[in-house]
């Protein structure tokens, strides 16, 4: 059974940074794409980024390109997301979910598996 638990949200100011991680069990991890979510109260879930299996492409939501790193390191089955110069706009639950596949997707019927969220709150 596939389980992804994440970790390292919490509460900063604005302009400030913190590294999310998702730690993935259950099947063999580098065969698939990972992807990280996100959801504000009273809106829908939306993409933030994504990873192919090998890490050799990624993309990005255009709200956080150029300020959101993922990466993700297979020998340790973690996908991580770096955000840096937050905005209180970023504040929302975020989850990271994983793909039947190897290629990365913007749409969330496309993952299969997602973990339980972790919180970031940017205070202004």
């Amino acid at each position: 059974q596939v389980q992804l638990v994440e970790s390292g949200g919490g509460l900063v100011q604005a302009g400030g940074s913190l590294r999310l991680s998702c730690a993935a069990s259950g099947r063999t991890f580098n065969d698939n794409a990972m992807g990280w979510f996100r959801q504000a109260p009273g809106k829908e879930r939306e993409f933030v980024a994504a990873i192919s299996s090998g890490g050799g492409s990624t993309t990005y939501a255009d709200s956080v390109k150029g300020r959101f790193t993922i990466s993700r390191d297979n020998a340790k089955n973690t996908v991580y997301l770096q955000m840096n110069s937050l905005k209180p706009e970023d504040t929302a639950v975020y989850y990271c979910a994983r793909r039947r596949f190897g290629g990365v997707s913007h749409y969330s019927s496309a993952y299969l598996y997602w973990g339980q969220g972790t919180q970031v709150t940017v205070s202004s």
